[in-house]
């Protein structure tokens, strides 16, 4: 397996990179790297090079890479997620699926139904999970999460088109329904659904009800569902 690191300054000629402490930690104390290893860096905005590792410390990597190419792996559709986040542990897992499947941007969400709001520490530890699965997923572009912001605050504010959310309308539509572009927004509410005043407020602001079928799902199931059946 390739070992692969994240390293936010990429020299485009080629040159010294020093990895961050975590990452080096990483590469020393579980990937066990030596000197004279060869890697691969990149840098979260579509470029990646190959690199040798040159010299090594306790919670030190240093390494020569070559010259960058920038070379994206990102889907033909660009996907915001706007999601009233699940439990931590769930949240994790939720975002390494997404970051996997190509998603551009998430914006977590307090709705009204919502009953934690996203802590500081949580979103720190999210913005590392989507270090780790752009690592193991060969992904060059990181994943964004976003500020987190009130759901009727991100309902008046998305200018994608279309803009959907998930929700069981009489008058929702079908994933394979769906108006078909290459840029979306996506609402995903919490646990217990949205409320009708949210739904009413998403409907002004022009956001069409999309209909996963006839189950209930969880949060992070219907995020990834979606994501499957929009990113390409």
């Amino acid at each position: 397996m390739t070992k692969r690191y994240f390293a936010s300054e990429l020299p485009a000629a080629g040159g010294s990179v020093e990895l961050a402490p975590n990452e080096a930690q990483h590469a020393i104390r579980v990937m066990r790297v030596q000197e004279g290893d060869q890697v691969e860096l990149f840098d979260g905005r579509g470029r990646q090079c190959h690199a040798t590792v040159k010299k090594l410390g306790r919670q030190f990597c240093e390494c020569v890479a070559e010259p960058t190419e920038q070379l994206s792996r990102e889907p033909t559709v660009s996907l915001h997620l706007g999601i009233a986040l699940p439990k931590p542990d769930r949240a994790k897992e939720l975002v390494e699926r997404l970051t996997e499947l190509g998603v551009q941007k998430v914006t977590p969400l307090v709705a009204d139904r919502t009953q934690r709001e996203p802590s500081d520490s949580l979103l720190d530890k999210l913005s590392k999970v989507v270090i780790e699965a752009c690592k193991q997923s060969g992904r060059n572009d990181l994943l964004t999460i976003a500020s987190t912001m009130g759901a009727k605050e991100f309902f008046q504010t998305q200018i994608d088109q279309p803009r959907l959310i998930a929700h069981p309308a009489p008058d929702a539509v079908s994933v394979d329904s769906r108006p078909v572009s290459t840029c979306y927004s996506v609402a995903i509410g919490p646990e217990g659904g949205w409320t009708d005043q949210e739904f009413l407020i998403a409907k002004e602001h022009g956001f069409i009800a999309l209909n996963l079928g006839s189950r209930i799902y969880r949060v992070e199931t219907a995020a990834v569902a979606i994501a499957a059946c929009l990113v390409s």
